[in-house]
């Protein structure tokens, strides 16, 4: 299967508009800022509209303020309006209003072919205090795993050659 990337604004509109005629829409997130949860152009979510939004729930919105779109956790919700923070973020927030939000995320496929439902992340949220330091750790894993993994992918190729 060829895999085709496009640009944010086609590709979401057209989310969009499949979310709104009641249609579950498969995407693949960008980006690093739903670590450790959701790992930017590795793993996929499914998107649905749901009638409400709470506070755990993670959203594509479209923050019209500048014009850009982003998958993160409702932080809290105070009437119409919505605060947004990616669980790989440690400060930063976005602000919407729930006639922004384009769609809940209801499932988390890994390229392992593992489906996660997502929880309410609220263990996570209450790590803020300490989460910077747990992702850098975890970024830190991740790399070191990506060296091992090149590492012996280069030995195995030398041993092949070698025969």
């Amino acid at each position: 299967m060829d895999k085709r990337t496009l640009p944010n604004e086609i590709l979401l509109e057209e989310a969009a508009t499949l979310l709104d005629e009641g249609r579950d829409v498969v995407i693949m997130p960008r980006g690093s800022s739903m670590l450790p949860f959701i790992r930017g152009d590795r793993d996929t979510v499914t998107l649905r509209k749901m009638p409400g939004v709470a506070v755990g729930d993670m959203c594509l919105v479209r923050l019209k303020g500048e014009a850009r779109y982003v998958l993160h956790r409702v932080i809290s919700v105070e009437g119409k309006r919505i605060t947004l923070m990616g669980d790989g973020n440690i400060r930063g927030t976005e602000s919407c209003t729930t006639d922004d939000v384009i769609g809940t995320v209801i499932a988390i496929h890994k390229p392992s072919g593992r489906t996660v439902t997502p929880g309410s992340g609220r263990f996570w949220r209450r790590l803020l205090p300490v989460r910077r330091w747990i992702l850098a750790f975890y970024h830190r894993w991740l790399w070191c795993g990506n060296i091992l993994r090149a590492i012996c992918r280069k030995i195995y190729y030398l041993r092949g050659a070698k025969k």
